[in-house]
């Protein structure tokens, strides 16, 4: 009688044992733990989803990350991003101005925007655009035609405006730094600076 209930104490250990580790690991995946760097180049069991980039180490500054994190990290896109000095320059666009809460609403419609202008529905790494001058053509988010090539040294030109930094990865999206905003002239109209001769 006595061995009895050591077998039923045993079994109940050992269910116990197995549902708290069934809850640990369940834990631990929906919290997502970042993996510990060893510094030996060992593979994460996770996806890096930090923005990386394979050939420059340019960030894609304050706006361009407001426009990356509008796009889902799980769908294939290219999203041809300006960088923070175009945001400035083009768009009249700043860091320590435009995200105000009085500014906030209309920075995020004109980050908006643009990425339905700048963002494909699809993977494009400048190995798949050819080198030469020959433009491939792809329509963007908003349907604005985009018109993708590399001059001759190899640099990547969409509708004229040169590439900083390329190939960078966040999750599926493919990200290239832009030195310019990818606009259709309507657009480009509405944000230029209204000059007076009376200032």
């Amino acid at each position: 009688m006595r061995r009895r209930f050591y077998c039923k104490n045993s079994v109940a250990f050992v269910f116990s044992v197995v549902f708290f580790c069934c809850i640990l690991v369940l834990i631990i995946s929906m919290l997502r733990v970042p993996d510990v760097d060893t510094g030996n180049g060992a593979m994460s069991i996770y996806d890096d989803t930090s923005l990386k980039s394979s050939r420059n180490d340019k960030s894609v500054g304050t706006f361009g990350n407001m426009m990356i994190d509008m796009l889902p990290e799980d769908l294939a896109f290219t999203v041809f991003v300006p960088s923070e000095t175009a945001f400035e320059r083009d768009l009249r666009l700043s860091a320590n101005n435009s995200l105000v809460e009085e500014k906030i609403n209309d920075t995020y419609v004109v980050i908006s925007r643009v990425l339905g202008f700048s963002a494909i529905p699809r993977v494009l790494d400048t190995a798949m655009v050819p080198i030469g001058g020959e433009e491939v053509s792809y329509d963007s988010l908003s349907g604005f035609e985009l018109f993708v090539s590399k001059d001759a040294g190899g640099v990547l030109v969409v509708n004229g405006v040169k590439s900083e930094s390329v190939d960078m990865k966040r999750g599926k999206l493919v990200v290239h730094v832009m030195d310019g905003v990818i606009m259709d002239a309507e657009f480009e109209q509405s944000v230029e600076p209204d000059f007076d001769g009376d200032d």
